[in-house]
């Protein structure tokens, strides 16, 4: 489904059915762990379409170079169905990123790649080749993140952006089940997965090497299964750099 932006845009006819290319920032050696692609799902249990693309992120998830992060919207709430996971701030990014993009419309399910390529979350094929684009294109820093029992650590490495990046957390759980009560899903049982929970503002990176000591306690971040740490051209610009950890039981 797709919801119009308020915003006047000129219309691209095919904007939402292609990737959305970008100017590419410079490429670094190293690929893989170190280098993950971000993949950011738009989604909602509102929308009949969205459930392909949950089981598409499920099973990016499982990669150990992507970080996949499932935000779900909540402008479908209205037609039935509450999202339990829906948040604003998440409607807001997602309009954010169709701005920059040049966008007319937002639409659940969406997938961005990097803060860069947009497809159809449930076209596998696009989602590929955007993942591909990622890994080739590589980032311009590699950020590290520690998570103990005894604090967690968040270490950048000096680097050379083309502007202030942001720094985001992205709390998430690992699995939800919903039995959907109402609207378009009514009667089925949804897994979703990667599910982003709270998403927060740590700091503004100029370049300069940060290291940034947490006390998950007093963060409240401990009941989560994970962190996704995302450095970003200013607030819905380019990833720059990505790291991933978990820091529920077992984790670290």
């Amino acid at each position: 489904m797709r919801l119009r932006l308020r915003t006047p845009i000129r219309a691209l006819a095919a904007a939402w059915l292609v990737l959305a290319l970008a100017p590419p920032l410079p490429a670094v050696a190293g690929q893989g762990v170190d280098d993950p692609a971000v993949v950011e799902l738009f989604t909602s249990q509102g929308c009949a379409s969205c459930p392909p693309a949950d089981e598409l992120l499920a099973e990016l998830a499982k990669r150990a170079d992507v970080v996949a992060l499932s935000l779900h919207v909540d402008y479908w709430n209205y037609i039935g169905w509450t999202d339990p996971f829906a948040k604003k701030q998440f409607t807001e990014r997602q309009q954010a990123y169709m701005r920059r993009m040049h966008g007319r419309f937002i639409y659940t399910p969406q997938i961005i790649v990097d803060g860069l390529w947009q497809t159809v979350g449930s076209r596998a094929e696009s989602v590929t080749e955007a993942i591909e684009r990622a890994r080739m294109r590589g980032k311009p820093v590699t950020p590290h993140m520690s998570w103990g029992p005894d604090g967690a650590k968040v270490i950048i490495p000096a680097g050379d952006p083309p502007g202030p990046a942001t720094v985001w957390m992205a709390f998430y759980d690992d699995k939800h089940v919903t039995t959907v009560q109402h609207g378009e899903n009514a009667g089925d049982t949804l897994a979703n997965y990667n599910v982003v929970r709270e998403l927060r503002r740590l700091a503004t990176w100029n370049g300069k090497r940060m290291e940034i000591d947490l006390d998950p306690q007093a963060m409240g971040a401990n009941s989560f299964d994970g962190c996704a740490l995302l450095v970003q051209l200013g607030d819905t610009g380019p990833i720059l750099g990505a790291a991933n950890v978990e820091i529920g039981p077992g984790g670290g």
